[in-house]
């Protein structure tokens, strides 16, 4: 039963990797389901500290990741206009996955900004802000699942 407990937890992994990149898998949950997997063996007994701290990053990894193009919007001189637009088109991303992940906030934030009377220059940069803050929350969810690949493969050998 352990082995098939480690070969399952070991495809979660994977696949929480894969889906930090393709925004259609929940990469950090799955992962996190890979751990769980794992601590679950004889093999292997993670403390409950350990378990909650990850849990609570997950939650927080999973929050950032709708927050951080909203962020991005801002700190790249949007509007509060940019700032719904991003909300909204993050939103109605979500109905055309994959590339609507990426290409909603974008598109929102650029027409927030148009709506709300900025310049079109500005939009664009704004609008250059909520990708940046995808990619960044990208790069997030990868640290994230590669420190939990590195957990599970050191906790195994």
């Amino acid at each position: 039963m352990d082995i098939l407990l480690i070969i399952l937890g070991a495809v979660c992994l994977i696949t929480g990797l894969i889906g930090c990149i393709a925004p259609v898998l929940p990469g950090p949950p799955l992962s996190y389901v890979g751990l769980l997997l794992l601590h679950f063996t004889d093999r292997v007994s993670f403390s409950t500290t350990e378990l909650l701290v990850w849990a609570a990053i997950v939650v927080v990894v999973l929050l950032l990741d709708y927050f951080v193009p909203m962020l991005g919007t801002k700190y790249f001189g949007g509007s509060k206009w940019g700032e719904r637009g991003c909300v909204v088109g993050t939103i109605a991303g979500l109905f055309f996955m994959p590339w609507g992940i990426v290409v909603g906030p974008f598109v929102g934030a650029l027409a927030g900004e148009l709506i709300g009377g900025s310049r079109t220059g500005q939009a664009l940069k704004a609008s250059l802000g909520s990708l940046i803050g995808f990619l960044l929350g990208t790069v997030i969810k990868c640290i994230v699942c590669g420190y939990f690949i590195y957990v599970f493969v050191a906790a195994i050998f």
